[in-house]
């Protein structure tokens, strides 16, 4: 694919050289001079141009990307150029870093944010999803709030341990992805039985999560 990155520093630096790892074609997009460093991802292309600018993105040939990704440290900015890429240019799958978790609940698709990442709030469900037991931990969300990617570690006194996962009545549209077991991740098996301290990820909608909660970890 070709990817346009907004926001040369560190963080767009990075997430070029991933994706260029990957066998992606990466456009860096800076206005700040200094942070113009070629050399520093040699493989990419580099434009010195202010991104929520319409003349800007014209010459990035944005209209080109399959996806655009806004990783300044600037909120605004990373909408505005979401916005612009969106409707402006057709751009199919925009990406948004959000700095400050105030703001988050601008970044959906009436700004033409498709994926809103927010450090602050990923960071936080790492640290409940290493911590925490029997509470279910939100981890990512998939297709604008409709399914999210959560983690429950399995309590001790759960009425599910010793049980065989085809026998589990998971509510809703709940499936169970993965169980990670002494650190090892495991294709859930129907005839496999969960144990204390399995480490559960499902893919559920919101209004689910609730049941799964008090399914696997009742209070």
């Amino acid at each position: 694919m070709r990817i346009a990155i907004v926001g040369a520093g560190n963080v767009g630096r990075s997430i070029a050289r991933e994706l260029i790892a990957h066998g992606h074609q990466i456009l860096l997009i800076d206005r700040n001079t200094h942070a113009m460093k070629p050399d520093t991802v040699p493989e990419a292309e580099w434009l010195c141009a202010d991104a929520c600018e319409l003349a800007s993105l014209e010459e990035a040939r944005l209209d080109r990307c399959d996806v655009a990704i806004a990783a300044t440290g600037d909120d605004k900015a990373n909408l505005v150029h979401s916005l612009l890429a969106k409707t402006e240019f057709g751009v199919p799958r925009t990406v948004a870093r959000v700095n400050h978790p105030g703001n988050e609940w601008m970044f959906d698709e009436v700004w033409g944010v498709d994926v809103a990442v927010s450090t602050p709030r990923l960071m936080a469900a790492l640290v409940e999803e290493a911590v925490t037991v029997g509470d279910l931990v939100r981890l990512f969300t998939f297709q604008k709030g409709r399914a999210n990617l959560v983690e429950l570690t399995l309590p001790d006194a759960s009425p599910r341990v010793g049980e065989r996962v085809r026998d589990i009545p998971l509510p809703g549209d709940a499936t169970l992805v993965a169980v990670i077991r002494d650190g090892q991740g495991r294709t859930p098996e129907r005839e496999s039985a969960l144990e204390a301290g399995d480490e559960l990820l499902f893919i559920v909608s919101p209004n689910y999560e609730s049941d799964l909660v008090n399914l696997l970890a009742p209070k």
